[in-house]
């Protein structure tokens, strides 16, 4: 989060930077795709994840209600689609478009009469549901609060659906919010202080810079700083928690430089040039002020999570829409940015439970429908020059000077089993390869803006 207006400065990055968040990529957990039940024989291609979101969201489409949603098989790169039974023209249309298809029970239409049982009799603080379409069931979690009458209620609600239908687990931490005293971006409330992470640089509907983050954070508080005790710099516009949970928060100086990058730590940022949709099954990583980056797999869709209110006791914050991931957080990464290997704005840490020690689950606004609700926009200019693409095997890339002044690094591969997030960018021109190629060569070095790694996600020029 800027202090004003940042002054221009050389940014610095070490060159291995890649390289190392490369080694996060290669331990990222892997959906077991199964390809039984596939329609016919035609030999499925091949996809980048942000293909095959692509047309998952395509065949979502054309395929009408005969289509039962799809997922990301990332060992063998592809999608795999589920058609109710029965549909032998849609499942050849779905083949012909390089998908592989899986024939399954339980349509769209099915499963959503599911979820909506469920928030009828179900609606319990401590509970979410989410599609899954790997089991092609609702999966049901409970966290360790729900006891006694609620847990046989849920139970029996979960039973009444069917084995076929729905699935109950048992989750050992708690879900909250993660909002908590401590640094990044800040606010006075009446508890004291709160800290939430800064999502993602946006521009407002009216031109002036803003940024996203978590809805219950703008809700406990207004006005907002980048230290501890400091000044505020930035102030809520928009702020909706329960039912959503995102905010806009408009900077107060409408000079604020604010790029569209992810701060990941050690000097490095991601560019961010796009909204993306999340697919189960893909990677994605996650950058919040507590516990910094971490990745994992998106598990789960269109979730609904019961929290225990905050304001009543007695009360219910039921948030839906979420995207449902394996990726651990803790108190303070609420807001925190979720985004893609190759620069896509993914989603807004809403909460979960578990911590990254031993682990957890952890949800999501979309940053799709936030964007879509408060009319702001992704892709403010950063000062830094687009670097030279490396590909997946690590080969030479050349850097170039950006319009900002600055040539950067370049880019990682998209293999999945080769690099971490791909738009990782230097400030002194010298670029950087994916393991186990060699550095690419040294862009045009000039001057490029910086911020000051305050803040979550950490927006780096904000």
């Amino acid at each position: 989060m800027s202090h004003k207006r940042i002054p221009k400065r050389k940014a610095a990055i070490a060159a291995g930077g890649v390289v190392a968040l490369g080694a996060a990529a290669v331990l990222l957990p892997h959906a077991n795709a199964s390809q039984d039940g596939a329609a016919g024989d035609a030999a499925p291609r091949t996809f980048k994840a942000k293909d095959a979101s692509d047309l998952a969201s395509r065949l979502a489409g054309s395929l009408g209600d005969a289509f039962a949603g799809s997922y990301y098989d990332a060992a063998g790169q592809r999608l795999v689609v589920n058609v109710v039974n029965g549909d032998d023209g849609i499942a050849a249309r779905a083949e012909k478009a390089g998908a592989s298809v899986r024939r399954v029970a339980n349509s769209t239409a099915a499963l959503q009469s599911a979820a909506r049982t469920l928030k009828a009799k179900a609606t319990i603080p401590g509970t979410s549901w989410a599609v899954d379409p790997r089991t092609d069931k609702v999966v049901v979690t409970a966290d360790r609060t729900v006891t006694g009458a609620e847990w046989d209620r849920l139970r029996s609600t979960v039973q009444g659906l069917g084995t076929g239908m729905a699935t109950l687990k048992k989750s050992a931490g708690a879900f909250r919010t993660f909002a908590a005293g401590g640094d990044a971006i800040f606010a006075q409330a009446q508890g004291g202080t709160v800290r939430c992470s800064l999502g993602f640089n946006v521009t407002a509907s009216d031109g002036s810079p803003a940024f996203l983050t978590a809805g219950h954070c703008g809700v406990a508080a207004e006005r907002w700083a980048d230290a501890q005790n400091g000044q505020p710099v930035a102030t809520v516009d928009q702020a909706t928690f329960p039912g959503n949970d995102f905010s806009l928060v408009k900077y107060d100086d409408p000079g604020t430089e604010a790029p569209s990058t992810v701060d990941v730590g050690n000097g490095q940022t991601v560019r961010i040039d796009r909204a993306a949709e999340a697919t189960v099954g893909e990677t994605v990583f996650r950058m919040g002020s507590t516990t910094g980056l971490h990745d994992g797999t998106v598990t789960g869709l269109d979730a609904t999570v019961n929290f225990q209110s905050e304001t009543d006791p007695n009360g219910v914050d039921t948030v839906t829409g979420l995207i449902q991931t394996d990726v651990c957080a803790e108190p303070g990464d609420s807001g925190g940015s979720l985004f893609t290997q190759d620069g896509g704005a993914v989603g807004l840490t809403s909460g979960g439970s578990g911590d990254c020690t031993q682990g957890g689950e952890t949800f999501f606004q979309p940053v799709t429908a936030a964007l879509q609700a408060t009319g702001a926009t992704l892709g403010t200019g950063d000062g830094s020059g687009a670097g030279g693409a490396a590909d997946g095997t690590g080969n030479q890339g050349n850097g170039q000077q950006g319009t900002g002044g600055q040539g950067s690094g370049d880019q990682a591969g998209d293999d999945p089993s080769g690099a971490g997030p791909a738009a990782v960018t230097g400030g002194d021109g010298s670029g950087a390869a994916d393991a186990p190629g060699a550095a690419g060569t040294p862009g045009a070095a000039g001057d490029a803006q910086a911020g000051d790694g305050h803040g979550h996600g950490r927006g780096r020029s904000h």
